[in-house]
């Protein structure tokens, strides 16, 4: 429900753009990666599979673009981020990544076990979007709309289905790229329709409620830069493993 005096959040155009975009590259280096998993002639290298495309989804498709896009949020108040909230949210985001594609990825593949891995996985991508949310400090008491906090998890869940489909039913680079544009848009809807439920309201606080916590441009520009660089990475070792596999098929 809207309150008379919630304070308004102002979106920038341009971290809204740059929040897709590494949503889109993190859900590409994902893909890529998540191949791997029912190709691996081992427990440990399906393992291995499942931790880096987990990463990369949980951390770089998701996480990271959830603290971009709320730098994206301009208001009237300042904001810091607690900072073991924060990490606890990355946490679970890459944890739930990893257990819906390592459920997903092993065995014979159904739409009964892809349904289970996707609700698993999209709770917990919702988990981490409403902790990172607990983790604003502000002098302002937060309070959700539940249908769009429904709605949100729905769209969560939905697009955590979409996904692991495609990780383990695409193959071309168009695909790919066609996938993780779909993918950047999905889970971009997820967030901002988190964003839309809920409300700001002042409370009163000093400046104490601050304290402790780090500034949302120093912790956005620095999640850019590390996740950049390690999905580079990632996707580097994915598409040369590939490349490796190709060329032992000929």
């Amino acid at each position: 429900m809207p309150h008379d005096h919630a304070i308004q959040c102002v979106h920038e155009p341009f971290l809204i753009a740059l929040s897709f975009l590494v949503s889109v590259l993190g859900s590409f280096t994902a893909l890529q990666l998540a191949v791997a998993i029912p190709a691996a002639d081992t427990v440990a290298q399906r393992w291995r599979a499942v931790v880096a495309a987990g990463a990369a989804m949980g951390g770089g498709a998701i996480w990271a673009m959830h603290f971009i896009a709320m730098l994206a949020c301009n208001m009237d108040v300042p904001v810091t981020y607690d900072i073991g909230l924060t990490v606890l949210s990355a946490l679970v985001g890459m944890a739930s990544c990893m257990a819906g594609l390592a459920i997903a990825g092993t065995g014979v593949f159904g739409w009964s076990k892809l349904v289970l891995a996707g609700v698993f996985m999209g709770m917990g991508v919702g988990g981490m979007h409403y902790s990172g949310m607990a983790a604003m400090q502000m002098p302002a008491d937060t309070h959700y709309d539940m249908t769009l906090v429904a709605a949100s998890l729905t769209i969560a869940i939905v697009a955590s289905i979409v996904a692991l489909w495609l990780a383990f039913n695409l193959r071309g680079w168009v695909q790919m790229l066609g996938s993780a544009v779909v993918m950047g848009i999905a889970v971009c809807g997820m967030h901002y329709t988190g964003m839309a439920a809920a409300s700001f309201i002042p409370n009163g606080a000093g400046p104490e409620v601050l304290a402790g916590g780090m500034g949302g441009e120093y912790l956005g520009m620095g999640i850019f830069a590390v996740t950049t660089v390690v999905l580079a990475a990632m996707l580097a070792t994915s598409l040369v493993r590939q490349r490796q596999r190709e060329l032992v098929q000929i």
